[in-house]
């Protein structure tokens, strides 16, 4: 299913865009050294009810999964790249987390990740792949436009990663969204431009580039969730929904 959001929906999603983008802003302040994966689980609990908001993720149950997902927040730490599953773990100082956030509120859903290192030591590797990522986001927003393709998109995002020296996994990618988290269109991570969906205004799109330090290969840990490079090597994951206006892309998952 491709939605294509009117007026009133787009409203609510600024909305909803607004409050994933507070919440991981609110996240990243508070994780310091010693926080637990399991307080920052409660700490997004809490800031999604306060909201009104429902979270996307509690009953998350697809097939690549097992089971419902449980928590609020996906915590990738490190060798993770996506859908880390929350756990007992104290951040230590290094350590490279990726906070991957989705709500709905009033009926419309917003999906957002960012990556940081926790503490003060941060390695150049870290910090390269973690600027990849965001670049990478930003040539594709740059070009997301109506009359554009999904092609474009991931040619763009494609460009920057490669560029960077990082092989680039296809089996998960961006994706459209609107009154449920997971739509059509896919939005891969590479691809050719002028081919795919055309883009429309009202269409929602989640957007998310992700690398792993020297591989394109996941592996799943044994919670049945958490997707880890195969090789144990740093993984950095960005994301915005952004909505499709009639002069570009509109980013919506920004704290007001």
């Amino acid at each position: 299913m491709i939605e294509i959001l009117n007026d009133d929906q787009l409203a609510r999603a600024r909305d909803a865009g607004a409050l994933v983008g507070g919440i991981l802003q609110a996240l990243e302040q508070r994780t310091t050294v010693g926080v637990n994966l399991l307080d920052l689980d409660r700490w997004t609990k809490q800031m999604i009810e306060d909201a009104g908001a429902e979270s996307c993720y509690v009953d998350y149950a697809p097939s690549f999964g097992r089971g419902p997902f449980g928590h609020y927040v996906c915590t990738a730490v490190n060798d993770a790249v996506l859908h880390g599953m929350p756990h007992d773990y104290a951040l230590a100082d290094g350590d490279l987390l990726t906070l991957d956030l989705a709500v709905t509120l009033r009926g419309i859903s917003a999906d957002a990740a960012i990556s940081f290192v926790v503490g003060d030591t941060a390695a150049s590797d870290d910090l390269a792949l973690i600027d990849a990522t965001e670049r990478a986001l930003a040539a594709a927003i740059a070009v997301a436009r109506p009359g554009a393709r999904i092609g474009d998109l991931s040619h763009a995002i494609g460009t920057v990663l490669s560029a960077a020296g990082y092989a680039i996994n296809l089996e998960f990618g961006g994706h459209g969204i609107g009154s449920t988290m997971h739509q059509d269109p896919h939005v891969a991570n590479d691809g050719r431009p002028g081919r795919g969906y055309r883009l429309r205004p009202g269409l929602l799109l989640a957007l998310e580039p992700w690398v792993m330090a020297d591989t394109a290969e996941l592996i799943t840990d044994e919670d049945g969730w958490t997707l880890r490079s195969a090789t144990g090597c740093r993984t950095a994951h960005t994301e915005h929904t952004i909505a499709i206006t009639e002069t570009g892309a509109e980013v919506l998952t920004v704290p007001r």
